[in-house]
């Protein structure tokens, strides 16, 4: 979308206000040259120069497209496989990216956004209220660059750990050299202050129409549980492989370990909750409570009540282009692959996992009490598979069929089932080098009436921060705390009710109840951007994200549904993850323009 094209696209939708690109008021602006105080004084142009600032907000529905500040952290996270070179999450998984060769840091625009707040906020005073921008509506807006301050240096700090923390403008006479890295605690610090000033000011929910897709307390109050639940997580909180990382004057980037931090998110988290809950958010569910639909609905009902916070882009199409499989009219570029240790993860009808680990030769250990079966294929048909589908694709969880298309799935209208092996309509063929590399693709986030012949849909939505997410980051926190006691069972049991699944079973651990709170996170927040950042914090990055991933044999020619052998377990690719991956290098540029800028470890 281009960025003078911004206030012709907020005239024909109202709907997405706010979030698409601009021209940026302090370099040009429609009058070429405004100062600030031209600009705010203005309530046009200051209004625009906001907008500017949503601009920054990463389009995380970009998993494949190499432009810009992208996605790559779904595909390269144990859940997904993009198929094609050289997309930047490939580069990753390769261990073939350094500090001078990446394309994807947010490092400059998410600092170019902050620069623009703290411009925005030294200026406002500026503004004089009116009858159509009146105090109230100025005030809001300081409350969304609070929020937006906030929520910029916290997609900073989850890439590189500390940064520096600007509270201000520099000027162009301050030596840029004086500022150095903050410890990751004090960012964190930062972050919440920011977090809590949004919420003073900020209405609860936002609802009327031409406001959607604005930050709301709730949406300060998710930033700020999520940012104290990583503070807490064991990366961050206590993490002795970084006990001597310093500054050059020795000041230690991260804390020591502190068990308060747990109960800090945990509270954080809840208070989101109960605010949340009594602004009239709530799981979504489909008006049949139908398992399947409710889950399902959740990413493409725009602004339902689950959600809290958006990026809106109506024109961007490629979150369903890219897991369209072959043989659906329009069809070219089926990237978004899943991977087998993604669709293994997904729970049984009876709530059971079908999976409890591997053999030396990646063949399963089947969990006796799932139900679950790979040695044959069902002569039953359902609504969302037919007759003859391999015996490993039946009875799953409800968000299994929401989440995932694999052979013999009903996907819009392929009503005689999908077929992923070699030669068939919706698999590789001959030549081809777009196709799903692990056999199945992603279904959840896409749309069920977007069309590929006419690349034409609803508008669509990324959400940033929604209410099952807080559920699973209290019961996480009160975990730790507390134990499993009678919340931690109830948020992480309101989530499995909704999808149609049985509660945990009682009598859990708190070692179990952890193992089962981070199973549940890789289901229900699947392939919207928290798995890879989970298993950094969790410490278990080197373990999962290091080594093969598997997918089917999608390259022999000759399978049909029934063919074991195309089932088999195949190794994709064996991904590279060192210990250095946990955090981004700092862009070499800037490690060269100011020498107190230390390198993350390993990068040097």
């Amino acid at each position: 979308m281009k960025r003078s094209n911004y206030k012709a696209i907020v005239m024909m939708t109202m709907l997405f206000v706010m979030q698409s690109c601009v021209k940026d008021f302090l370099d040009k602006t429609p009058d070429e040259d405004l100062t600030s105080e031209q600009v705010f004084t203005n309530p046009g142009f200051t209004r625009e120069f906001l907008a500017n600032i949503y601009s920054y907000l990463p389009n995380e529905a970009m998993m494949v497209d190499n432009t810009g500040v992208i996605n790559a952290f779904n595909g390269a996270a144990d859940e997904m496989e993009i198929t094609h070179e050289p997309f930047f999450s490939n580069l990753m998984n390769a261990g073939n990216w350094s500090s001078n060769t990446y394309t994807s840091s947010g490092w400059s625009p998410y600092y170019q956004a902050i620069r623009n707040c703290n411009i925005f906020l030294e200026n406002i005073h500026l503004l004089k209220p009116n009858e159509f921008f009146p105090e109230a509506t100025i005030n809001q807006w300081v409350g969304e660059v609070y929020f937006l301050r906030a929520f910029y240096y916290f997609l900073l700090v989850r890439i590189y750990g500390p940064v520096p923390v600007f509270d201000r403008t520099v000027g162009l006479n301050e030596d840029f050299k004086l500022f150095k890295r903050v410890p990751i605690d004090q960012c964190v610090q930062f972050i919440v202050a920011d977090c809590n000033r949004a919420a003073e000011i900020l209405p609860p929910r936002i609802t009327q129409q031409n406001e959607l897709g604005r930050p709301s307390k709730v949406s300060a109050l998710a930033l700020k549980g999520r940012t104290l639940l990583y503070m807490a997580s064991p990366f961050w909180n206590g993490n002795p492989d970084y006990a001597s990382f310093t500054d050059r004057d020795g000041v230690r980037l991260f804390p020591d370990f502190s068990s308060e931090r747990w109960q800090e998110a945990a509270s954080a988290a809840k208070e989101c909750i109960d605010i949340a809950e009594a602004a009239g958010h709530r799981l979504h569910r489909s008006a049949s409570n139908n398992p399947i639909a409710n889950y399902q609905e959740t990413f493409y009902v725009n602004f339902n009540d689950e959600v809290f916070f958006t990026r809106n882009d109506p024109s961007y199409i490629h979150l369903d282009t890219y897991s369209e499989p072959w043989g659906i009219p329009g069809a070219f570029f089926p990237h978004q692959g899943v991977t087998q240790d993604q669709v293994d993860a997904y729970h049984m009808a009876n709530g059971e996992v079908p999976i409890l680990g591997y053999n030396p030769d990646k063949t399963p250990i089947i969990n006796p009490a799932s139900g679950y079966s790979e040695n044959g294929n069902t002569a039953k048909e359902t609504p969302f598979y037919v007759a003859g589908t391999r015996d490993m694709y039946v009875g799953r969880e409800p968000r299994f069929y929401a989440s995932i298309n694999f052979t013999g799935a009903k996907y819009k209208m392929v009503t005689d089932g999908l077929k992923f092996w070699f030669g068939g309509p919706n698999g590789r063929q001959p030549g081809q080098s777009a196709f799903t590399r692990t056999g199945y693709l992603m279904k959840k986030l896409t749309h069920p009436d977007y069309d590929m012949a006419t690349r034409s849909g609803t508008a669509r939505t990324w959400i940033f921060f929604r209410l099952g997410e807080q559920y699973l980051n209290y019961a996480e926190a009160l975990n730790e705390v507390s134990g499993p006691v009678a919340d931690v069972y109830k948020y992480v049991n309101l989530i499995r009710e909704r999808s149609g699944i049985p509660g945990l079973p009682a009598g859990l651990t708190k070692e179990q109840m952890r193992a089962r709170i981070r199973h549940e996170r890789r289901i229900e927040l699947a392939f919207e951007t928290h798995r890879y950042f989970d298993c950094i914090r969790w410490k278990i990055a080197e373990q999962v994200n290091e080594g093969p991933i598997y997918g089917l044999d999608i390259s022999t020619p000759g399978y049909t549904m029934d063919s074991d052998d195309f089932y088999r377990r195949t190794l994709v690719e064996s991904r590279v993850f060192e210990k250095k991956h946990n955090l981004w290098p700092i862009p070499f540029i800037e490690t060269e323009k100011n020498i107190n800028l230390v390198q993350n470890p390993g990068w040097d």
